[in-house]
């Protein structure tokens, strides 16, 4: 870091440097913080509760961790928009769709919004057209249910502070408990569905693609009309893509924005 002489506020740098370590840390404890700000305990007390009344942190249920808060998430640049990245996300993308035979595309999660990072479009007379930089609500697609269950509970219920959800369509799940039951439910399968909960006559599955963080963590999705998309075609389109999700992880870690 580059000194700045007595125009430095002490507090103000210990603040900041305590966001930057959220942005390689999905938890923090005070006594973690304060180890790596090279500060007392309750001096990273202090700061990680003046973060939480801002909304940059939120304490875990336990009261002892701290992680990035709603603030924080919706500053951060999503991945998947650099040029590295893109070149890095081409191939798995040409791959999954040439496996499912589906248009697919990759999100990033912004806020409680997500947004298509990249994609390629499925060569089927019917198919789902592909609209890079579109974004939608991340309680209604696979894409962002996904990315939300990488999540904790915490960090969830503070993008959603309320219990009513706002509908895309009448499919779209309308409360916080029942989106939270969900995204147990995808932690435990490891890909998500959404049934005409985006858009009517759209059914989407998503595994996850990239990013050991909140804010490089990227989905990989297969977008395809509702009636080629039964059940037996969904778990058969989800390993589909999980195999088309390894080639990246094999060739290693997916550059940042």
């Amino acid at each position: 870091m580059t000194g700045t002489g007595d125009y430095t506020i002490a507090s103000l740098d210990t603040g900041l440097r305590a966001m930057r370590l959220f942005l390689t840390h999905d938890t923090l404890t005070v006594t973690e913080a304060a180890e790596r700000l090279s500060v007392g305990r309750s001096t990273a007390h202090r700061v990680l509760s003046t973060l939480e009344s801002r909304g940059f942190a939120i304490r875990d249920t336990s009261g002892r961790g701290y992680a990035a808060g709603p603030e924080l998430v919706r500053l951060g640049r999503p991945a998947g928009f650099g040029r590295a990245a893109r070149e890095r996300l081409g191939p798995v993308l040409a791959d999954a769709a040439g496996r499912t035979g589906e248009t697919v595309w990759s999100v990033a999660l912004i806020g409680d919004q997500v947004i298509v990072t990249d994609g390629r479009e499925s060569a089927h007379p019917v198919r789902v057209a592909l609209e890079l930089g579109r974004t939608g609500s991340a309680h209604a697609g696979a894409g962002g249910k996904l990315l939300l269950s990488r999540m904790t509970a915490d960090q969830v219920c503070a993008l959603y502070p309320y219990e009513e959800l706002e509908p895309v369509t009448p499919a779209t799940l309308t409360s916080r408990t029942a989106l939270l039951d969900e995204l147990a439910l995808i932690r435990r399968t490891g890909h998500a569905v959404s049934r005409g909960a985006s858009v009517p006559g759209m059914t989407t599955v998503a595994v996850s693609l990239a990013g050991s963080s909140w804010r490089d963590r990227l989905a990989l999705v297969a977008a395809a009309p509702t009636d080629r998309s039964d059940d037996a075609a969904l778990a058969e389109r989800a390993e589909r893509l999980r195999e088309s999700a390894a080639l990246l992880v094999r060739s290693g870690p997916t550059p940042g924005p």
